[in-house]
């Protein structure tokens, strides 16, 4: 029996991929059952990958809250917890932490609350570091640091022309693509089911890609998305030219640009 058990646990990837209410991570399997007797020890180690619900990808789905998984996940690889400024959702957190059965996380998030001043509703930043004791060093692989952080360029060029009336509205055209350079994993984490892996498929989550870009054209949307995933701009540059539309220096004048904004975690 046992060796049946421990040869299904052996097909899970050693990579796996999860899609948490819409928001995918990539992390690794000895993660997930980094805490003895948690649910995601549980279904990782317990249970074998055809047991478990998937999306129509084939990643492993869970249906809860994305944006508060991050928090998990970083719980899961490092035994510790920096919640930012500012944060207003520690009880959801909590909530989340006892759905994923993780009574150690739960216990310490209620603790900051008791020990605390700080009130969700007062506006006053918040930052707790929150340590878990579930596991010693030597009984966890080390993890590098700033495991989970890294840089992502946001690339967009557009054009626009401008008439040779000046009283006339300018006629702007865009190029409907949004190019991302990162690595794999923070690409696939941040922008999940829009982005368009087609240029460069099937690269390892550790690799880079220069050749990934969005499904959508509103660069709205994926700042949006980084600013959920912690991310922040760092970084901004932008080239033009201008040209006519024919050798004519009479005619419209065509005008391109391509910006691109650096973003780090």
């Amino acid at each position: 029996m046992d060796m049946n058990t421990g040869a299904q646990s052996s097909t899970f990837p050693e990579i796996v991929e999860l899609n948490v209410g819409g928001q995918v991570y990539v992390t690794r399997l000895e993660t997930l059952t980094a805490v003895p007797n948690s649910l995601l020890w549980a279904k990782f180690s317990q249970s074998s990958p055809g047991e478990l619900p998937k999306d129509s990808k084939g990643r492993f789905f869970f249906d809860r809250d994305g944006c508060l998984f991050r928090y998990i996940l970083d719980y899961l690889r490092d035994s510790e917890l920096f919640l930012p400024e500012y944060f207003k959702e520690r009880r959801r957190l909590q909530k989340e932490a006892d759905f994923f059965q993780l009574p150690e996380l739960s216990r310490r998030l209620a603790a900051v609350s008791k020990d605390s001043s700080y009130t969700e509703d007062s506006g006053e930043p918040e930052e707790a570091e929150l340590s878990s004791p579930v596991t010693s060093s030597s009984d966890r692989t080390p993890v590098s640091p700033g495991a989970n952080s890294g840089y992502i360029t946001v690339g967009y060029r557009g054009s626009y022309t401008i008439g040779r009336d000046i009283q006339a509205d300018a006629k702007f055209r865009r190029v409907a693509r949004i190019t991302v350079c990162s690595k794999i994993s923070l690409a696939k984490e941040v922008f999940g089911e829009t982005l368009n892996e087609s240029r460069d498929p099937d690269r390892p989550p550790d690799k880079y890609t220069s050749r990934y870009y969005l499904k959508y054209n509103f660069l709205e949307q994926a700042f949006d998305r980084l600013a959920e995933a912690g991310f922040r701009m760092v970084a901004c540059n932008s080239t033009g030219t201008c040209s006519y539309g024919s050798n004519d220096p009479g005619e419209d004048k065509l005008w391109t640009s391509y910006t691109e904004y650096v973003f780090c975690r």
